[in-house]
């Protein structure tokens, strides 16, 4: 068959296997690599180079994305979860090792094995990189890394399991929806519950909401006050007095615990909102806004807007003092429409900036990461490079980072962003499995059972480390526990799980705190361990 041709069907064939799902979990684009193997094995022929390419790209785009998160992580209240994530890729990388001399695992096969346990596609390209014979390490990811999704699919039920209250959509008193869903976005985001609160509380009385100390970091905002006759926006002077009925929007159990530290919990029934006139969603491309905390933003002294909830990513949740706002956020205001008209203007809401590819700007980000990785640094008389994955995934880092250095812009539309990463992830695992697939038997049949093994080993010493680490260590909730530990093995069918039994937004944020410092980490370590073997 035509090799093009045979790349197509490929792509194809392993997309529409990947969107399958089982309760709500799928394997994704990685299903392309199990189909690559295949066609592999029976002789099929793909045009040269394009694997390479594939790979610059999709790392390169995965910087992209994770610069924004990554070194502020590493900075800021994120850093617990940050932390999380490097003792995982560090537990990852130690179970590996282990195995490897256990098991006397060839260094290729073990880094491969890795990668797939801990579901990292970035880890699968840094290590084909960084060995002679890529072959194995195709092999051995396709062989843990459906291990790797299932262990923590299933850890994740179970955990929630022994707590089921966290895993039920229970609607609390005042948390029923209000009248015309005014404050609320699509159906899709996660629920955000809303709360009509009778002032009782002595202590919160002459202070602004966000001067509540007990609450200062729960996502939760006040975003009306029963003024005049009618629910208006929180004015930008608003102090809370006693008996003021007040509209609070958060989490459910922390949402709910704000909520009854102020005073009474009231009924939301027949509450109506000029959802019409007083919301707005804008979209952040100004940075004066992002790469701010709310706290240093000052929205609602300043404008007399409140951010109900951001949504970034594909995921929805309400924000805390702390929130930091980044590059392309929609923001959900609520205000007076004067008010959200100014406060529009500095937000530099143009949906049409995300929409706009710099093509100039991707071709030159992909050179200048392709020529850094072929950099040779030389310590101890052994020579190393960052390589087609490190050169691009670290060129991608600053540039997201920055959102600009001259006239190269490090961002781009959620839309082609999406298009480029699977696009470039389809071309290098189509690539890899291909190569790979004339040799996957006789690996199979040589260490096939000692791989399953290793595989399983590898994917739950890291996950239970880091969750007993986030109860035990750092005291988070189960739901932040979980997220932190779905993010710290990279693990977004483990996210599909969890966020599918909850409806609280708690695992979202503690994900998208650890992700990308796992991301990464795993990237960088995984080739290191080729060395280390």
């Amino acid at each position: 068959m035509d090799p093009i041709l045979s790349l197509l069907l490929i792509v194809t064939v392993g997309f529409g296997l990947g969107r399958l799902s089982i309760r709500g979990v799928s394997i994704g684009t990685s299903t392309i690599l199990f189909v690559a193997l295949l066609a592999g094995h029976f002789g099929a022929k793909i045009p040269d180079g394009l694997g390479e390419l594939g790979l610059a790209l999709f790392v390169y785009c995965v910087g992209i994305a994770a610069g924004p998160t990554f070194f502020r992580g590493l900075a800021s209240n994120a850093r617990v979860m940050a932390t999380l994530g490097a003792v995982m890729v560090l537990m990852g990388v130690m179970s590996t090792w282990i195995c490897a001399k256990l098991f006397n695992l060839p260094a290729d096969i073990a880094a491969g094995l890795m990668a797939g346990a801990m579901t990292s596609t970035p880890a699968l390209g840094a290590v084909s990189e960084a060995v002679a014979e890529p072959d194995n390490v195709a092999v051995a990811f396709g062989v843990s890394y459906p291990f790797g999704i299932a262990i923590i699919v299933l850890f994740v039920q179970l955990m929630l399991k022994r707590d089921p209250d966290s895993a039920e959509n229970i609607q609390e008193p005042g948390s029923d929806d209000v009248s015309d869903d005014s404050d609320r976005t699509s159906e899709d985001e996660l629920n955000i519950e809303h709360y009509v609160v009778e002032i009782a509380n002595p202590g919160v009385v002459g202070k602004r909401p966000s001067e509540v100390a007990s609450s200062a970091d729960f996502p939760y905002q006040v975003t009306r006050v029963f003024l005049g006759e009618r629910w208006r926006p929180t004015p930008a002077d608003y102090v809370f007095a006693l008996g003021d009925r007040v509209m609070l929007v958060g989490d459910g159990a922390q949402g709910r615990s704000v909520a009854i530290t102020l005073g009474i919990l009231g009924d939301a029934h027949d509450v109506v909102l000029d959802g019409d006139r007083e919301r707005k969603q804008v979209v952040v491309t100004s940075s004066d806004v992002y790469g701010h905390t709310l706290k240093q933003l000052r929205l609602r002294s300043r404008f007399g807007v409140t951010v109900a909830r951001i949504r970034r990513s594909n995921h929805g949740f309400v924000p805390s003092s702390d929130t930091r706002i980044e590059f392309g956020d929609t923001l959900v205001l609520v205000g007076e429409p004067a008010d959200l008209v100014r406060l529009q203007k500095v937000a530099g809401h143009r949906p049409r900036t995300l929409n706009e590819t710099d093509l100039l700007s991707l071709v030159i980000g992909l050179s200048i990461g392709l020529i850094v990785g072929k950099i040779s640094i030389t310590l101890g008389g052994v020579s190393a490079s960052l390589g087609t994955a490190g050169g691009p995934l670290c060129v991608g880092l600053i540039l997201g980072h920055f959102r600009r250095i001259g006239f190269v812009t490090g961002s781009f539309p959620p839309a082609a962003q999406i298009l480029m990463t699977e696009g470039g992830l389809a071309l290098f695992l189509t690539s890899a499995g291909v190569q790979a697939g004339a040799n996957v038997w006789a690996v199979l049949q040589q260490q096939g059972p000692v791989l399953c093994l290793a595989a399983v080993v590898i994917a739950v010493l890291p996950l239970a480390t880091g969750y007993l680490m986030a109860i035990h260590v750092f005291k988070l909730s189960r739901l932040k526990s979980l997220g932190a530990s779905c993010g710290g093995m990279t693990s977004t069918p483990g996210l599909a799980a969890l966020t599918s039994s909850t409806d609280s937004s708690e695992p979202v944020t503690s994900y998208i705190a650890a992700y990308p410092v796992a991301l990464v980490l795993i990237t960088i370590a995984a080739p290191l361990l080729v060395e280390l073997l």
